[in-house]
């Protein structure tokens, strides 16, 4: 199996780029592979309403994000949370992964440079899915009762620590939507 290629060939935010070309079949992306992110609400759904705080995980500044970063960052932030209890808190992605990433596939064998094709067609294939974020976006939403505050705030810690750039966390007043310190 093919390993992931580093993070740091996919963070800079480039414009979605979509082949052209006189013949109508080779103008788009083809075969995009799925999207990672098993699931984008967690916990209690039916209750977000009344849930009173809502914790948010806020991006500092832009970069790309792949898709197995943000579902690695969802698992350690649900772990955390289910430790606590299976009710008081609900926990929503707020940030889809639409770009698709695609590379080129090199050959590194020994006589690689007869058979490789160099930058001929090097459009390259559709090998993944990411999110771009500017300062600001929000990555996660954490919604939950007053005890389960520090809890939400761990999880939050957490799931930053997956994410290839600093994060800041906001705590609103989900009613009001007004920032409060604690």
């Amino acid at each position: 199996m093919a390993r992931l290629k580093a993070a740091s060939a996919y963070r800079m935010v480039k414009r979605a780029y979509t082949r052209t070309s006189r013949r109508r079949a080779l103008a788009y992306v083809k075969g995009a592979p799925n999207v990672k992110v098993v699931q984008f609400d967690m916990g209690d759904r039916t209750n977000v309403q009344n849930l009173p705080y809502e914790l948010q995980l806020v991006s500092a500044r832009e970069i790309q994000v792949r898709d197995n970063a943000l579902e690695a960052a969802r698992q350690s932030a649900v772990r955390t949370l289910e430790k606590k209890g299976k009710t008081g808190w609900a926990l929503k992605i707020r940030s889809v992964p639409h770009q698709i990433l695609r590379e080129k596939a090199v050959a590194t064998a020994a006589g690689a440079d007869r058979f490789s094709q160099g930058m001929a067609l090097s459009f390259g294939s559709p090998s993944g899915h990411a999110v771009q974020v500017k300062p600001g976006t929000i990555l996660f939403s954490f919604y939950v009762e007053k005890d389960f505050i520090p809890t939400a705030r761990e999880a939050a810690r957490k799931a930053s620590s997956k994410m290839p750039m600093r994060c800041a966390m906001r705590l609103l007043d989900n009613k009001t939507k007004k920032e409060i310190t604690l």
